[in-house]
């Protein structure tokens, strides 16, 4: 590459890692600790995901389904007693033996709580930014800034894809194969600049996969406008029409039994209930084919008369929404299992490790020249 071609893509590569280098070594790096952080923050609280009521002999998965549940109506007005009428209540069902029946609030309160599945007692509650992990997962997630910080992660991730493409621009070599050597013993600077250069150009387009599904995540629209690239319109959920609930609400039992019937004896992974009743509610099931370990496939239904509204799998989505059944397993390691997990904290500490590595090492060059420029005055001035 010629010398001004080279100094322009150079440019730009610069400066676009020195103003969102650090917000992507910032979130990469918190979307490796949250890999461990997660059965971390499950070990050292046990009192919030282990049910008192389990025993010494409850493990293993699929064995919650075999324990005695509370009911579920009396729960929904037990909530809604202390949050309000118009709090929306997400209940998240025991997945082994072991574990708590999660309420996820969002009213005047929001926050989990943690009830024995058994009884229906309560064992702990954490409001959304109490408590490490949730903090930790805050700030990966939306900068602690809601759907703004969202917008600004998604930008800084598609802007990676901005940067992947002119450092390799700056790093292609002109004779192939090229070399990967990494020199260690010429100091600091240059065994830094190796491992800056050489990473990104090998695991870039690795480090990309994490990087644009976070960025599909963050931004949702990402995934309407691919389906509107692929000649689809959106799918979107079914509503009741105004009117079509008055009066009181089904219990809440009745209402996830009527679920099922569209898809029996298959798992469930979270019951939506709306405060409002003119809201339909929604569950979702872990599908045998759904590779979300939460389940995509949902049954919608009105909560007063109890019609089944729609029921749709993943499959059953437009493109750009059906895909997030992958996207958040690739995203959060799951897809893989543990290897898969392991991975994803690598490429974490990688991105994290470029980023930084980007910004120390324009500051030392900048310093290195400045002390040049300040010995050649003295020179000149002697």
């Amino acid at each position: 590459m010629r010398a001004p071609s080279r100094r322009f893509w150079l440019r730009i590569h610069r400066w676009t890692g020195l103003t969102l280098g650090p917000v992507l070594a910032l979130t990469a790096l918190l979307g490796a600790v949250l890999v461990v952080a997660l059965p971390l923050d499950r070990y050292t609280h046990e009192d919030l995901f282990v049910a008192r009521s389990a025993g010494n002999g409850a493990a293993g998965d699929g064995a919650a389904a075999t324990r005695p549940a509370p009911l579920l109506e009396p729960l929904r007005q037990r909530l809604a007693a202390e949050f309000g009428p118009d709090a929306n209540f997400t209940l998240r069902p025991p997945r082994q033996a072991s574990d708590t029946l999660w309420v996820l609030v969002r009213g005047k309160w929001e926050g989990t709580l943690y009830l024995d599945p058994a009884t229906g007692a309560e064992q702990g509650r954490r409001g959304t930014h109490e408590g490490a992990y949730n903090l930790l997962f805050e700030l990966h997630s939306s900068l602690l800034l809601d759907g703004t910080g969202k917008g600004i992660l998604a930008f800084v991730a598609l802007a990676y894809l901005f940067l992947l493409v002119t450092g390799v621009v700056l790093w292609w070599p002109a004779r192939w194969p090229p070399s990967l050597r990494i020199v260690l013993d010429r100091g600091l600077l240059r065994g830094l600049f190796d491992l800056h250069r050489t990473g990104g150009a090998v695991l870039g387009l690795l480090i990309a996969v994490p990087v644009a599904t976070g960025a599909y995540m963050a931004w949702r629209p990402l995934g309407n406008f691919i389906s509107g690239v692929a000649g689809q319109q959106p799918v979107k959920p079914p509503v009741i029409a105004k009117g079509a609930a008055t009066g009181p609400r089904l219990p809440l039992d009745d209402l996830v039994a009527r679920a099922q019937q569209a898809y029996p004896g298959q798992p469930i992974g979270y019951i939506q209930v709306p405060g409002k009743a003119g809201r339909p509610m929604r569950v979702r099931f872990r599908l045998a084919d759904d590779p979300h370990p939460n389940g995509i496939g949902s049954v919608w239904l009105n909560p007063v008369t109890g019609e089944v509204l729609a029921a749709r799998k993943w499959q059953d989505l437009d493109t750009g929404n059906g895909v997030v059944a992958v996207i958040y397993p690739l995203h959060t390691g799951v897809l893989g299992g543990l290897l898969h997990q392991a991975l994803t904290v690598v490429l974490g500490l990688a991105l994290g490790g470029l980023g930084l590595s980007g910004v120390w090492l324009w500051w030392r060059r900048r310093a290195e020249r400045r002390r040049a420029q300040t010995r050649q005055h003295i020179r000149s001035t002697t």
